[in-house]
């Protein structure tokens, strides 16, 4: 691929290409020294954008009328029309001991509730051992990561009338092991909730700046001064001796490091 030096410099057969190779609009605002925005918005003016292909269960031997979907550059057309403008429902994606259950179950309980009200449902995840990944617990079931990027293109294409992002994740500790292994592996939708906000995305429920403030511990920290709420000493840091440091500071009994 030829070396460019700006976005604007990035034509049609470039991004293109660059996208059908897999690389994300992240990987090339790095590469050009642009924001992963602008890029995205470079490209949509260019008209590149995924398309969404239905998973072949039947292995091309009859058609496979599925709902599972996924997006890719390599191809030149939908499987599918974008007329039902459902609401998505964001899982929790890879899970770790103590997370599955928990996650799983407001994921697939949000959805039944939302085909209770007469809405119709999609459903993004990646993980093909829970029941939200089941073929008919959502309209639509996307297998894909939860990143910024595709959860935008989906919600794009599909016309979503909102995004629930709460049940992908959740901020209390709830036991001494899982409950830790929940907060911080948890969350991927909390962690781009803000960003999609921000982007013009209708976010259900919790307003995502709420949750940014329970999720940034320096946020929260000074919420909980401000209203006079003891809290543990604690401190952010980014080595083993720093960790050490502080550890030796607060003290942990009999514990020795």
């Amino acid at each position: 691929m030829k070396t460019v030096g700006s976005v604007e410099q990035i034509d049609h057969g470039l991004i293109d290409r660059a996208k059908r190779m897999g690389f994300s609009d992240a990987q090339i605002a790095d590469l050009v020294a642009s924001t992963e925005d602008t890029v995205r918005a470079h490209r949509k003016s260019l008209g590149i954008t995924p398309f969404v292909k239905r998973i072949d269960t039947l292995a091309a031997e009859y058609p496979a009328h599925t709902n599972y979907l996924y997006t890719t550059y390599n191809a030149s057309e939908h499987d599918v029309e974008f007329n039902e403008h459902g609401t998505m429902v964001l899982g929790s994606g890879v899970y770790r001991i103590g997370s599955s259950v928990e996650f799983d179950w407001c994921a697939v309980t949000c959805a039944r509730k939302l085909r209770d009200m007469g809405k119709r449902t999609i459903m993004i995840n990646y993980n093909p051992e829970t029941v939200s990944t089941d073929f008919d617990e959502a309209d639509r079931l996307y297998f894909e990561e939860l990143g910024y990027e595709r959860v935008m293109d989906i919600y794009e294409l599909e016309q979503s009338q909102g995004v629930i992002v709460s049940v992908g994740g959740e901020f209390s500790i709830s036991n001494k092991y899982s409950g830790y292994l929940c907060h911080e592996l948890g969350q991927l939708p909390q962690n781009i909730a803000l960003r999609l906000k921000q982007n013009g995305v209708k976010v259900l429920g919790t307003d995502p700046e709420k949750i940014d403030t329970a999720e940034d511990r320096h946020k929260f920290s000074s919420v909980l001064d401000s209203i006079g709420v003891d809290q543990p000493q604690w401190c952010e840091v980014t080595s083993l001796d720093a960790a050490k440091a502080f550890a030796k500071k607060v003290g942990y009994g009999s514990f020795q490091l």
